[in-house]
């Protein structure tokens, strides 16, 4: 029997993760597109995600994306990602999250990714990607409105822009006066000249935009009057509960997985349960990517991500690669110890 290496196991830090994908935006875009095309081809295998709960802290949670990519950059693992909203208040991000990348002939770990900064950027370019492909045949957005003044609002906007996306006018609505002066502040420093506004409300802010952002914890529709969308905008529905049953009616609807997107009490969720079919989807992304889904210019469209882990794992696999090339990963020295099945 031929003597195999021995594996090897790297921790990959936020900062490494930041510096790789610092100015490779297109690149994570065409890591995203293609992923959701291998992804809705069944080269994938994307289960349910675990969601870990507490009885004593009931706003918190944990969730396991566990997942798997075929090809020529096939990779097996999991995203462990927590939530805990009361992090906002202690000043730091609500969100923390670890990769876990598996060899898939061994089935051995063989990295470990912070992946909060992989989370959002995956988030941020599929959003960004649905912009694009949702939007190819309408006039270009000139009025971006956004709904939560976090992470993943800021990591939206910067991938909005990476995608082409130029505005005239940038709305921001946060239920925090002071979270949403922030954010404002921000986005005059980051948007070419944009005029920045913040609106008191978030259906005037909806009222006022071409090209939605819906980046919220919210955990129940707020938004219910579909009259507010009745100038037919792109919405973007990252926080996926911030619409109400009616809105969704009334949309053309697109979801980047079926079964993911319909579970949760996510609003196309609500509406599956309403309704008790799901005749009211159109389709994927991937699907009007491919040209098998027709978006009307001259409806609400609204694209519910639920976030795949293949996405995570897929640009993990990236990051760790381009740091392998560059020389730059450093094995953590005997992390695996005990390698002999016979006793020494």
């Amino acid at each position: 029997m031929t003597a195999q290496p021995q594996p090897a196991f790297t921790v990959i830090s936020g900062e490494q993760v930041s510096a790789t994908l610092a100015g490779r935006e297109k690149v994570v875009l065409d890591v995203v597109r293609e992923t959701y095309l291998t992804h809705e081809r069944g080269l994938t295998v994307n289960p349910p995600s675990y969601f870990l709960r507490f009885e004593d802290r009931p706003a918190n949670r944990i969730i396991a994306l566990p997942a798997s990519v075929a090809g020529e950059q096939a990779v097996d693992g999991i995203k462990w990602i927590s939530s805990v909203p009361a992090n906002i208040e202690r000043g730091i991000p609500r969100a923390s999250a670890v990769v876990i990348l598996n060899d898939p002939t061994t089935g051995y770990p063989y990295a470990c990714l912070e992946a909060s900064i992989i989370s959002a950027a995956r988030t941020a370019a599929s959003a960004a990607l649905g912009a694009q492909v949702l939007g190819a045949s309408r006039p270009r957005a000139r009025r971006l409105g956004i709904v939560g003044g976090g992470l993943i609002a800021r990591y939206v906007h910067h991938y909005l822009q990476a995608a082409g996306g130029a505005y005239d006018e940038i709305g921001i609505h946060d239920l925090s006066a002071a979270h949403a002066g922030a954010f404002a502040d921000y986005l005059r420093g980051a948007s070419d000249g944009a005029a920045v506004t913040v609106h008191d409300t978030a259906e005037g802010l909806v009222r006022a935009s071409d090209l939605v952002v819906l980046a919220t914890v919210a955990p129940e529709p707020y938004l219910l009057d579909p009259q507010a969308f009745s100038h037919h905008p792109v919405v973007l529905n990252v926080s996926l509960r911030d619409l109400g049953t009616e809105v969704i009616r009334s949309a053309v609807n697109v979801v980047d997985d079926v079964e993911h997107c319909l579970k949760a009490n996510t609003s196309v969720h609500l509406m599956e349960q309403e309704l008790g079919h799901r005749d009211f989807l159109a389709g994927t992304l991937a699907q009007v990517i491919e040209g098998e889904v027709q978006i009307p210019a001259d409806r609400t469209v609204v694209l519910s991500p639920f976030g795949l882990g293949v996405l995570d794992l897929a640009l993990a696999r990236y990051i760790h690669d381009e740091l392998g090339s560059s020389g730059a990963l450093e094995p953590v020295p005997g992390f695996f110890h005990e390698m002999s099945r016979t006793a020494r």
